[in-house]
Protein backbone atom coordinates (compact mmCIF):
# COMPACT_ATOMS: atom_id res chain seq x y z
CA UNK A 1 0.00 0.00 0.00
CA UNK A 2 2.32 2.74 -1.20
CA UNK A 3 1.78 6.48 -1.45
CA UNK A 4 0.81 6.26 -5.15
CA UNK A 5 -2.07 3.89 -4.52
CA UNK A 6 -5.59 4.87 -3.54
CA UNK A 7 -6.17 5.25 0.19
CA UNK A 8 -9.50 3.92 1.31
CA UNK A 9 -11.33 3.78 4.65
CA UNK A 10 -13.11 0.66 5.89
CA UNK A 11 -15.39 0.55 8.92
CA UNK A 12 -16.79 -2.59 10.53
CA UNK A 13 -19.23 -3.18 13.39
CA UNK A 14 -18.90 -6.25 15.62
CA UNK A 15 -20.60 -7.76 18.66
CA UNK A 16 -24.01 -6.91 20.05
CA UNK A 17 -25.87 -3.98 18.44
CA UNK A 18 -26.61 -0.87 20.50
CA UNK A 19 -28.80 2.20 20.24
CA UNK A 20 -25.83 4.38 19.23
CA UNK A 21 -23.26 2.32 17.27
CA UNK A 22 -24.63 3.70 13.99
CA UNK A 23 -23.95 7.18 15.28
CA UNK A 24 -20.24 6.26 15.45
CA UNK A 25 -20.37 5.10 11.82
CA UNK A 26 -21.99 8.41 10.86
CA UNK A 27 -19.16 10.23 12.64
CA UNK A 28 -16.51 8.25 10.75
CA UNK A 29 -18.12 8.71 7.35
CA UNK A 30 -18.87 12.41 7.86
CA UNK A 31 -15.31 13.13 8.98
CA UNK A 32 -13.77 11.09 6.17
CA UNK A 33 -15.81 12.62 3.33
CA UNK A 34 -13.83 15.22 1.45
CA UNK A 35 -10.59 14.47 3.29
CA UNK A 36 -7.68 14.84 0.87
CA UNK A 37 -6.05 11.67 2.19
CA UNK A 38 -9.09 9.52 1.41
CA UNK A 39 -10.42 8.20 -1.89
CA UNK A 40 -13.24 5.82 -0.98
CA UNK A 41 -15.16 4.99 2.20
CA UNK A 42 -16.34 1.41 2.60
CA UNK A 43 -18.42 -0.48 5.14
CA UNK A 44 -18.10 -4.21 5.89
CA UNK A 45 -21.35 -6.18 5.90
CA UNK A 46 -21.71 -8.24 9.08
CA UNK A 47 -18.48 -7.11 10.67
CA UNK A 48 -15.22 -8.96 10.18
CA UNK A 49 -17.01 -11.60 8.10
CA UNK A 50 -17.71 -8.91 5.53
CA UNK A 51 -13.98 -8.22 5.25
CA UNK A 52 -13.11 -11.91 4.92
CA UNK A 53 -15.76 -12.38 2.21
CA UNK A 54 -15.11 -9.00 0.53
CA UNK A 55 -18.75 -8.12 1.15
CA UNK A 56 -18.31 -4.36 1.24
CA UNK A 57 -20.54 -1.38 0.53
CA UNK A 58 -19.51 2.00 -0.86
CA UNK A 59 -20.67 4.85 1.37
CA UNK A 60 -20.05 7.22 -1.53
CA UNK A 61 -23.16 5.79 -3.19
CA UNK A 62 -25.37 6.32 -0.15
CA UNK A 63 -27.78 9.22 0.21
CA UNK A 64 -26.07 11.83 2.45
CA UNK A 65 -29.38 12.22 4.30
CA UNK A 66 -29.31 8.51 5.18
CA UNK A 67 -25.81 8.91 6.64
CA UNK A 68 -27.10 11.63 8.94
CA UNK A 69 -30.16 9.55 9.84
CA UNK A 70 -27.77 6.89 11.14
CA UNK A 71 -27.24 9.21 14.10
CA UNK A 72 -30.75 8.32 15.29
CA UNK A 73 -31.08 4.78 13.98
CA UNK A 74 -30.59 1.89 16.44
CA UNK A 75 -28.94 -1.51 15.99
CA UNK A 76 -26.08 -2.12 13.51
CA UNK A 77 -26.95 -0.77 10.05
CA UNK A 78 -24.02 -2.62 8.45
CA UNK A 79 -24.81 -5.82 10.31
CA UNK A 80 -22.63 -7.47 12.93
CA UNK A 81 -21.21 -10.86 13.85
CA UNK A 82 -19.49 -12.91 16.51
CA UNK A 83 -16.64 -14.75 14.82
CA UNK A 84 -13.37 -15.90 16.37
CA UNK A 85 -10.52 -15.46 13.94
CA UNK A 86 -7.75 -18.00 13.36
CA UNK A 87 -4.25 -17.45 11.92
CA UNK A 88 -5.49 -18.24 8.41
CA UNK A 89 -8.24 -15.64 8.80
CA UNK A 90 -5.79 -12.88 9.67
CA UNK A 91 -3.78 -13.59 6.54
CA UNK A 92 -6.99 -13.39 4.54
CA UNK A 93 -7.91 -10.09 6.21
CA UNK A 94 -4.65 -8.49 5.13
CA UNK A 95 -5.14 -9.79 1.58
CA UNK A 96 -8.67 -8.38 1.43
CA UNK A 97 -7.61 -5.01 2.82
CA UNK A 98 -4.74 -4.80 0.33
CA UNK A 99 -7.00 -5.82 -2.57
CA UNK A 100 -9.29 -2.90 -1.81
CA UNK A 101 -6.48 -0.45 -1.04
CA UNK A 102 -7.64 0.05 2.55
CA UNK A 103 -5.26 2.29 4.47
CA UNK A 104 -7.52 3.07 7.43
CA UNK A 105 -9.44 0.29 9.21
CA UNK A 106 -11.85 1.33 11.96
CA UNK A 107 -13.37 -1.43 14.10
CA UNK A 108 -16.30 -0.68 16.42
CA UNK A 109 -16.85 -3.24 19.15
CA UNK A 110 -16.08 -4.52 22.63
CA UNK A 111 -13.32 -6.56 24.28
CA UNK A 112 -13.07 -9.29 21.64
CA UNK A 113 -13.26 -6.79 18.77
CA UNK A 114 -10.43 -4.76 20.29
CA UNK A 115 -8.36 -7.94 20.44
CA UNK A 116 -9.03 -8.55 16.74
CA UNK A 117 -8.04 -4.97 15.91
CA UNK A 118 -4.87 -5.24 18.02
CA UNK A 119 -3.72 -8.48 16.37
CA UNK A 120 -4.44 -7.10 12.91
CA UNK A 121 -2.49 -3.90 13.60
CA UNK A 122 0.44 -5.84 15.02
CA UNK A 123 0.53 -8.23 12.05
CA UNK A 124 0.34 -5.40 9.52
CA UNK A 125 3.22 -3.64 11.27
CA UNK A 126 5.32 -6.81 11.29
CA UNK A 127 4.82 -7.14 7.54
CA UNK A 128 5.63 -3.49 6.91
CA UNK A 129 2.18 -2.67 5.60
CA UNK A 130 0.81 0.86 5.73
CA UNK A 131 -2.39 0.18 7.63
CA UNK A 132 -3.78 2.36 10.41
CA UNK A 133 -6.07 0.38 12.74
CA UNK A 134 -8.18 2.23 15.33
CA UNK A 135 -10.70 0.72 17.74
CA UNK A 136 -14.02 2.49 18.27
CA UNK A 137 -15.41 1.61 21.74
CA UNK A 138 -18.87 0.05 21.72
CA UNK A 139 -20.46 -2.07 24.40
CA UNK A 140 -23.56 -1.71 26.52
CA UNK A 141 -21.72 -3.74 29.16
CA UNK A 142 -19.49 -0.71 29.85
CA UNK A 143 -16.60 -3.05 30.62
CA UNK A 144 -13.80 -1.74 28.38
CA UNK A 145 -10.70 -0.73 30.31
CA UNK A 146 -9.26 2.80 30.55
CA UNK A 147 -12.19 4.69 29.00
CA UNK A 148 -14.46 6.37 31.56
CA UNK A 149 -17.47 4.71 29.92
CA UNK A 150 -18.53 3.18 26.62
CA UNK A 151 -20.93 4.39 23.94
CA UNK A 152 -24.09 2.34 24.31
CA UNK A 153 -24.06 2.27 28.10
CA UNK A 154 -25.86 5.57 28.72
CA UNK A 155 -28.78 4.45 26.56
CA UNK A 156 -29.16 0.95 28.02
CA UNK A 157 -28.94 2.58 31.45
CA UNK A 158 -31.74 5.01 30.59
CA UNK A 159 -33.87 2.14 29.26
CA UNK A 160 -33.46 0.01 32.38
CA UNK A 161 -33.92 2.93 34.76
CA UNK A 162 -37.19 3.83 33.00
CA UNK A 163 -38.38 0.22 32.75
CA UNK A 164 -37.66 -0.43 36.42
CA UNK A 165 -39.46 2.71 37.56
CA UNK A 166 -42.49 1.77 35.43
CA UNK A 167 -42.37 -1.84 36.58
CA UNK A 168 -42.33 -0.65 40.17
CA UNK A 169 -45.58 1.25 39.65
CA UNK A 170 -47.08 -1.81 37.97
CA UNK A 171 -46.13 -3.95 40.97
CA UNK A 172 -47.59 -1.41 43.37
CA UNK A 173 -50.86 -1.27 41.41
CA UNK A 174 -51.51 -5.01 41.25
CA UNK A 175 -50.43 -5.75 44.81
CA UNK A 176 -53.13 -8.37 45.37
CA UNK A 177 -51.46 -10.88 43.01
CA UNK A 178 -47.92 -9.89 41.93
CA UNK A 179 -46.24 -8.51 45.02
CA UNK A 180 -42.66 -9.49 44.19
CA UNK A 181 -41.07 -8.89 40.82
CA UNK A 182 -37.60 -9.84 39.67
CA UNK A 183 -36.11 -7.96 36.70
CA UNK A 184 -33.25 -9.80 35.01
CA UNK A 185 -30.94 -7.58 32.95
CA UNK A 186 -28.05 -8.36 30.63
CA UNK A 187 -24.48 -8.65 31.94
CA UNK A 188 -22.31 -11.73 31.54
CA UNK A 189 -19.34 -10.72 33.68
CA UNK A 190 -20.10 -7.33 35.20
CA UNK A 191 -22.95 -5.53 36.91
CA UNK A 192 -22.84 -2.19 35.10
CA UNK A 193 -26.19 -2.65 33.33
CA UNK A 194 -28.04 -4.03 36.35
CA UNK A 195 -26.70 -1.22 38.55
CA UNK A 196 -28.22 1.36 36.21
CA UNK A 197 -31.72 0.35 37.30
CA UNK A 198 -31.05 2.33 40.49
CA UNK A 199 -31.24 5.52 38.43
CA UNK A 200 -34.99 4.97 38.17
CA UNK A 201 -35.54 5.21 41.91
CA UNK A 202 -37.39 8.43 42.71
CA UNK A 203 -38.18 7.87 46.38
CA UNK A 204 -37.00 5.93 49.42
CA UNK A 205 -39.68 3.28 48.96
CA UNK A 206 -39.65 3.29 45.15
CA UNK A 207 -38.33 0.55 42.86
CA UNK A 208 -35.82 -0.94 42.67
CA UNK A 209 -35.68 -2.05 46.28
CA UNK A 210 -32.83 -4.54 45.90
CA UNK A 211 -30.00 -4.94 43.36
CA UNK A 212 -27.62 -7.88 43.02
CA UNK A 213 -24.46 -7.84 40.91
CA UNK A 214 -21.99 -10.57 39.83
CA UNK A 215 -19.09 -8.77 41.52
CA UNK A 216 -20.45 -10.09 44.82
CA UNK A 217 -21.55 -13.73 45.26
CA UNK A 218 -25.24 -14.19 45.94
CA UNK A 219 -25.74 -15.94 49.27
CA UNK A 220 -29.18 -17.55 49.29
CA UNK A 221 -29.86 -17.01 52.99
CA UNK A 222 -28.90 -13.33 52.86
CA UNK A 223 -30.92 -12.82 49.70
CA UNK A 224 -34.05 -14.33 51.23
CA UNK A 225 -33.64 -12.23 54.38
CA UNK A 226 -33.30 -9.08 52.28
CA UNK A 227 -36.45 -9.88 50.33
CA UNK A 228 -38.36 -10.73 53.49
CA UNK A 229 -37.35 -7.45 55.14
CA UNK A 230 -38.49 -5.34 52.16
CA UNK A 231 -41.71 -7.32 51.80
CA UNK A 232 -42.58 -7.04 55.49
CA UNK A 233 -41.99 -3.29 55.38
CA UNK A 234 -43.66 -2.40 52.06
CA UNK A 235 -45.85 -5.36 51.15
CA UNK A 236 -43.99 -5.58 47.82
CA UNK A 237 -40.50 -5.80 46.38
CA UNK A 238 -38.86 -5.14 43.00
CA UNK A 239 -35.52 -6.90 42.71
CA UNK A 240 -33.04 -6.28 39.89
CA UNK A 241 -30.53 -9.02 39.16
CA UNK A 242 -27.79 -9.61 36.62
CA UNK A 243 -27.90 -12.64 34.33
CA UNK A 244 -24.29 -13.37 35.32
CA UNK A 245 -24.95 -13.81 39.04
CA UNK A 246 -22.86 -16.48 40.72
CA UNK A 247 -23.01 -18.31 44.03
CA UNK A 248 -20.30 -18.59 46.68
CA UNK A 249 -18.55 -21.31 44.64
CA UNK A 250 -18.33 -19.04 41.61
CA UNK A 251 -20.95 -21.02 39.72
CA UNK A 252 -23.62 -19.35 37.59
CA UNK A 253 -27.04 -19.45 39.22
CA UNK A 254 -28.58 -22.09 37.02
CA UNK A 255 -29.38 -25.79 37.31
CA UNK A 256 -25.90 -26.87 36.22
CA UNK A 257 -23.02 -25.54 34.15
CA UNK A 258 -23.72 -28.08 31.40
CA UNK A 259 -27.00 -26.29 30.70
CA UNK A 260 -25.11 -23.21 29.53
CA UNK A 261 -24.46 -22.74 25.82
CA UNK A 262 -21.39 -20.81 24.65
CA UNK A 263 -20.70 -18.39 21.82
CA UNK A 264 -17.85 -18.46 19.29
CA UNK A 265 -15.48 -17.02 21.88
CA UNK A 266 -16.38 -19.57 24.54
CA UNK A 267 -18.46 -17.09 26.57
CA UNK A 268 -21.46 -18.55 28.39
CA UNK A 269 -24.86 -17.62 26.96
CA UNK A 270 -26.73 -16.83 30.12
CA UNK A 271 -30.31 -16.42 31.26
CA UNK A 272 -32.63 -18.01 33.75
CA UNK A 273 -31.34 -16.49 36.98
CA UNK A 274 -34.62 -14.60 37.41
CA UNK A 275 -36.66 -17.79 37.32
CA UNK A 276 -34.17 -19.46 39.65
CA UNK A 277 -34.57 -16.73 42.27
CA UNK A 278 -38.35 -16.54 41.84
CA UNK A 279 -38.54 -20.25 42.61
CA UNK A 280 -36.24 -19.76 45.60
CA UNK A 281 -38.59 -17.11 47.00
CA UNK A 282 -41.67 -19.24 46.39
CA UNK A 283 -40.08 -22.26 48.06
CA UNK A 284 -38.67 -20.61 51.16
CA UNK A 285 -40.84 -17.52 51.70
CA UNK A 286 -44.06 -18.96 50.29
CA UNK A 287 -44.63 -15.81 48.25
CA UNK A 288 -45.31 -15.75 44.53
CA UNK A 289 -42.61 -13.94 42.56
CA UNK A 290 -42.85 -12.88 38.94
CA UNK A 291 -39.86 -12.48 36.60
CA UNK A 292 -39.51 -9.91 33.82
CA UNK A 293 -36.65 -10.06 31.32
CA UNK A 294 -36.21 -7.17 28.85
CA UNK A 295 -33.81 -9.26 26.75
CA UNK A 296 -31.96 -7.78 23.79
CA UNK A 297 -34.44 -4.93 23.33
CA UNK A 298 -32.78 -3.11 26.24
CA UNK A 299 -29.60 -2.55 24.25
CA UNK A 300 -31.21 -1.09 21.10
CA UNK A 301 -34.13 1.02 22.30
CA UNK A 302 -34.01 4.33 20.45
CA UNK A 303 -37.06 5.45 22.41
CA UNK A 304 -34.87 5.59 25.52
CA UNK A 305 -31.60 6.63 23.87
CA UNK A 306 -29.52 9.09 25.85
CA UNK A 307 -28.65 12.29 24.00
CA UNK A 308 -25.28 12.33 25.76
CA UNK A 309 -24.70 8.80 24.50
CA UNK A 310 -25.69 9.64 20.93
CA UNK A 311 -23.41 12.68 20.87
CA UNK A 312 -20.42 10.89 22.34
CA UNK A 313 -20.84 7.92 19.99
CA UNK A 314 -20.74 10.29 17.03
CA UNK A 315 -17.68 12.05 18.38
CA UNK A 316 -15.68 8.86 19.01
CA UNK A 317 -16.30 8.01 15.35
CA UNK A 318 -15.01 11.39 14.22
CA UNK A 319 -11.99 11.16 16.51
CA UNK A 320 -11.23 7.60 15.41
CA UNK A 321 -10.95 8.60 11.76
CA UNK A 322 -9.03 11.78 12.58
CA UNK A 323 -6.45 9.83 14.57
CA UNK A 324 -6.11 7.15 11.89
CA UNK A 325 -5.59 9.61 9.06
CA UNK A 326 -2.93 11.37 11.14
CA UNK A 327 -0.89 8.18 11.45
CA UNK A 328 -2.08 6.61 14.71
CA UNK A 329 -2.57 2.86 14.78
CA UNK A 330 -3.12 0.02 17.24
CA UNK A 331 -5.08 2.41 19.49
CA UNK A 332 -8.64 2.75 20.80
CA UNK A 333 -10.49 6.01 21.31
CA UNK A 334 -11.32 6.76 24.95
CA UNK A 335 -13.87 9.03 26.59
CA UNK A 336 -12.53 11.20 29.40
CA UNK A 337 -14.72 12.98 31.93
CA UNK A 338 -13.67 16.63 32.10
CA UNK A 339 -16.34 18.10 34.34
CA UNK A 340 -19.20 16.81 36.46
CA UNK A 341 -21.60 19.77 36.65
CA UNK A 342 -22.40 20.56 33.97
CA UNK A 343 -21.15 17.28 32.55
CA UNK A 344 -18.50 17.54 29.85
CA UNK A 345 -16.26 14.96 28.19
CA UNK A 346 -13.21 14.85 25.95
CA UNK A 347 -11.52 12.14 23.88
CA UNK A 348 -8.13 10.45 23.88
CA UNK A 349 -6.33 7.28 22.82
CA UNK A 350 -5.11 4.15 24.57
CA UNK A 351 -2.96 1.29 23.31
CA UNK A 352 -5.20 -1.58 22.17
CA UNK A 353 -3.13 -4.07 24.14
CA UNK A 354 -4.31 -2.30 27.31
CA UNK A 355 -7.92 -3.01 26.37
CA UNK A 356 -7.99 -6.27 24.38
CA UNK A 357 -9.60 -9.20 26.21
CA UNK A 358 -9.56 -7.30 29.52
CA UNK A 359 -12.68 -6.57 31.56
CA UNK A 360 -13.41 -3.53 33.71
CA UNK A 361 -15.29 -4.84 36.71
CA UNK A 362 -17.93 -2.84 38.52
CA UNK A 363 -15.93 -1.10 41.32
CA UNK A 364 -16.33 -2.36 44.85
CA UNK A 365 -16.85 1.24 46.00
CA UNK A 366 -19.97 1.39 43.82
CA UNK A 367 -21.66 -1.39 45.86
CA UNK A 368 -23.21 -0.89 49.30
CA UNK A 369 -21.93 -2.77 52.36
CA UNK A 370 -24.91 -5.13 52.37
CA UNK A 371 -24.18 -6.19 48.76
CA UNK A 372 -27.81 -5.58 47.85
CA UNK A 373 -27.74 -2.12 46.24
CA UNK A 374 -25.43 0.45 44.69
CA UNK A 375 -23.67 3.29 46.49
CA UNK A 376 -24.14 7.04 46.08
CA UNK A 377 -20.81 7.23 44.25
CA UNK A 378 -22.22 5.08 41.45
CA UNK A 379 -25.29 7.30 41.15
CA UNK A 380 -23.00 10.32 40.84
CA UNK A 381 -20.97 8.55 38.15
CA UNK A 382 -23.87 7.28 36.07
CA UNK A 383 -26.49 10.04 36.31
CA UNK A 384 -24.92 12.35 33.67
CA UNK A 385 -24.62 9.50 31.16
CA UNK A 386 -28.37 8.95 30.72
CA UNK A 387 -28.77 12.40 29.21
CA UNK A 388 -30.98 14.24 31.65
CA UNK A 389 -33.67 13.44 34.22
CA UNK A 390 -36.33 10.82 33.58
CA UNK A 391 -39.99 11.74 33.22
CA UNK A 392 -41.28 12.91 36.59
CA UNK A 393 -44.21 10.85 37.88
CA UNK A 394 -47.02 11.76 40.27
CA UNK A 395 -47.05 10.29 43.75
CA UNK A 396 -50.49 10.69 45.33
CA UNK A 397 -50.75 11.44 49.04
CA UNK A 398 -53.55 8.86 49.31
CA UNK A 399 -55.14 10.39 52.40
CA UNK A 400 -57.87 7.92 53.40
CA UNK A 401 -61.54 8.81 53.76
CA UNK A 402 -63.00 7.93 57.15
CA UNK A 403 -64.72 4.51 57.17
CA UNK A 404 -68.43 4.35 57.93
CA UNK A 405 -68.95 0.56 58.00
CA UNK A 406 -67.46 -2.31 60.02
CA UNK A 407 -64.16 -3.78 58.78
CA UNK A 408 -64.78 -5.93 55.69
CA UNK A 409 -61.40 -7.33 54.66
Amino acid sequence: MGENLTRNVLVAQSGGPTAVINSSVAGIVTEAKGNEKVDEIYGAINGILGVLNEDLVDFGLEDPAAIQQLRHTPSAALGSCRYKLGDRDYARLLEALAAHNVRYFLCAGGNDSMDTAHKLARLASAKGLELQVIGVPKTVDNDLMITDHCPGYGSVARFNATATRDSGLDTEAIYTSDTIKIIETMGRDTGWITASTALGRDGEDSAPHLIYLPERPLIAESFLNDVKDVYNRLGKAVICVCEGLRNEKGEFLKASSKDLDTDKFGHAQLGGVGEYLANLIAKHLKIKARCDKPGTIQRVSMACASQVDLTEAYEVGRVAFSKAVNGETDKMVTIMRKREDPYESDYGLVELQEVALRTKKFPDTFINKQSNFVSDSFLKYATPLIGGPLQEYAHLRKERVKKQLPQYM
